[in-house]
């Protein structure tokens, strides 16, 4: 998509309104606003391993206008295990779980858009209407911690795709993974930008006070109809912050993380978030910048023409600035919080706000001297 790097709005027909209007996929080509509505990507480019690469075009007949639009379709996937280690030095989990694949919230900015190419699917549209339930989680979260010298360690949920994105209320997945880890003892992390977490708030409150449970919401903006174009299927941001009010309330220890922050588009809001997050109950916080892998940044980059095409090179150039002159520098220890003088301005920011207000300065460490492992198959219970 190197014509985005180039364009101003004298190329796309010399005004900003019209280029605001227009989308535009790696060849040119347009995705109409009815077949994508309520969807955050404008684009749905052929995944990065397939041999074929597929555009739809109009052919003169207008066949076009008889595409349907795009429809949330669910698929169940039959995964062999369900926790998924990592060994990535700048992060603070070594084990996650992820219910679904692919994230009808459509987040624009996304991280975890590129995981889709391995489904011989897009990153753009697709990743956000085209899912992949397992609802076996909690049959095999239960079998792999029977397995005989597991060590508990706090499972995170929620790092790659929302566990409790709209799919959860009819698959219901997150709940049942839940009760297998309240039953064992067992320690999570949640992290999500939907107030359906309320939901659980019985067994979150229960696993609270045995030390076993934190609830990290994610809040890029206070804006309402930023969030709407750039994350429109999640909780708007007022629901978020009610949602933590009601879990603190129920003693459930609750965090924020400002991320991602986009440079000259939310960065400025940083201080609000943070402030209107501890009014409603948050006591730990974190941020993350922008991250733009593989896919993603052309995906991101066609949003912010179509949105803000005012602003696309100011924020470019930003990003840039703190990759090292790239759109994206995935080198640990740099990938989340970049680098140069922009990204060390947000960082002192972000320390001093957090201080100012009152935020804990040491993370909440959760408890695994509680896990009571399940019965491995063919082991006779105690009758004690």
């Amino acid at each position: 998509m190197e014509q985005f790097d180039r364009a101003d709005t004298a190329a796309f027909g010399g005004g900003g309104a019209a280029l605001a209007n227009t989308v535009i996929d790696e060849s040119g080509l347009r995705i109409g606003d009815d077949r994508r509505r309520g969807r955050a990507a404008g684009i749905n480019p052929s995944g990065r391993f397939e041999a074929l690469r597929r555009d739809v075009f109009d052919d003169g007949w207008n066949t076009i206008d008889e595409l349907p639009p795009f429809k949330t379709e669910v698929q169940v996937e039959k995964p062999r295990t369900i926790i998924t280690r990592n060994e990535s030095p700048d992060i603070s989990f070594d084990r996650s779980i992820n219910p679904y694949r692919g994230c009808e919230h459509g987040c624009v900015y996304c991280f975890a858009r590129p995981t889709h190419a391995f489904m011989g699917l897009s990153a753009g549209l697709d990743f956000e209407s085209r899912l992949f339930s397992k609802p076996e989680a909690a049959k095999l979260l239960e079998r792999e911690l029977a397995r005989e010298g597991y060590e508990p360690r706090t499972i995170a949920i929620g790092t790659n795709t929302d566990p409790y994105q709209p799919v959860e209320r009819q698959w219901r997945i997150m709940r049942e993974i839940l009760e297998v880890l309240e039953a064992h003892g067992h320690p999570v992390g949640i992290v999500t930008k939907s107030a359906l977490v309320v939901r659980d708030a019985d067994i979150l409150s229960r696993m609270a006070e045995r030390g076993l449970v934190k609830v990290a919401f994610s809040v890029t903006t206070l804006d309402r109809k930023l969030a709407r174009t750039m994350e429109p299927r999640a909780a708007t941001p007022t629901r978020r912050l009610e949602a933590m009010k009601e879990l603190a309330g129920a003693g459930i220890p609750v965090s924020v993380m400002a991320a991602p922050l986009i440079p000259g588009l939310t960065d400025h809001e940083v201080e609000r978030i943070l402030e209107s997050a501890y009014a409603m109950g948050a006591r730990e916080a974190g941020y993350i910048i922008l991250r733009l892998p593989l896919e993603v940044s052309p995906i991101f980059k066609d949003w912010l023409l179509r949105h803000f095409p005012d602003r696309y090179r100011h924020v470019m150039s930003l990003i840039r600035s703190m990759r090292d002159g790239k759109d994206y520098d995935s080198s640990w220890g740099k990938r989340m919080r970049g680098t140069g003088p922009y990204a060390w301005q947000i960082g002192r920011r972000f320390e001093i706000a957090a201080r100012r207000i009152g935020f804990d300065r040491t993370r909440r460490e959760l408890r695994t001297d509680l896990f009571n492992p399940p019965p491995r198959a063919g082991e006779q219970l105690s009758l004690l």
